[in-house]
């Protein structure tokens, strides 16, 4: 079981500090197929690694000067009070509901991962504004439901309706992953106690916060487009074996 965590942890890591997104995906399956938590225990344990992973990442990409503060905060603001209301709200789902759900967001972040790489919008102000205010009470409500940090979504909205380059798009992507992970977290916590095994957990967190600090340069090295797409057979392998489970889980 801890092997399983620290082998998990660096993958979570490497995800948010290359991608400025993927890791909370990633984490709740590991979570609960590895290390046995329910759904929603797996939530509040994901939100945990994510705040922590994502903050340490963050500091990595802002001393390169990668992050446009405003806007990261603008997006994160419209997300802020939707994430903690469906983080209360989890509590109260069936499990069967969550997993399902979280397949198909798995599924989602498989495509958008395999696609091309978002380019820059030419669409005016007012749209562009439409679209971030949106994008940020989405993203907010999946980081509070499923407990996932969402930067697969936000990486490309930050791209195309801001025009931010990638590079900063996916530093700015980790303020807002920062933000709303850590309001869903406090949202969970004070609505009662959560049985999560922090005895496994830490070691997870240590190795996802390791891996997501030389995330940023390994990735500088790599090509994102096999980053990208490496990270989307993954997702999509993961998705699938979800939904199976779930469709035999209602068989029986």
């Amino acid at each position: 079981m801890m092997v399983a965590a620290l082998v998990a942890g660096g993958v979570v890591g490497f995800a948010m500090g290359a991608l400025g997104g993927g890791g909370g995906v990633l984490a709740v399956p590991a979570l609960v197929y590895l290390l046995g938590m329910t759904p929603s225990v797996a939530a509040t344990a994901s939100l945990l690694i994510v705040s922590v992973t994502s903050v340490v990442a963050l500091v990595r990409h802002a001393r390169g000067g990668d992050i446009c503060w405003r806007t990261g905060v603008l997006f994160a603001g419209s997300g802020v009070p939707v994430s903690a209301g469906a983080a209360v709200l989890s509590g109260h789902l069936p499990a069967w509901s969550l997993t399902a759900a979280f397949a198909l967001l798995a599924g989602v972040a498989a495509v958008v991962l395999l696609g091309t790489a978002p380019e820059e919008s030419g669409v005016d102000v007012p749209v562009r504004a439409a679209r971030v205010v949106g994008a940020g009470a989405g993203l907010g409500a999946v980081t509070g439901l499923l407990g996932v940090g969402g930067g697969f979504l936000a990486v490309p909205t930050l791209v195309t309706a801001l025009s931010l380059r990638m590079r900063v798009a996916i530093g700015t992507s980790l303020l807002v992953i920062a933000v709303n992970s850590l309001v869903a977290l406090g949202a969970r916590l004070a609505t009662g106690p959560t049985a999560v095994n922090w005895a496994v957990v830490g070691p997870f967190a240590a190795t996802a916060v390791l891996a997501a600090w030389d995330g940023r340069r390994v990735s500088a090295a790599l090509s994102p487009v096999v980053l990208r797409r490496a990270f989307g057979v993954v997702l999509a392998v993961v998705s699938a074996g979800m939904l199976t489970d779930v469709t035999l889980a209602a068989v029986r």
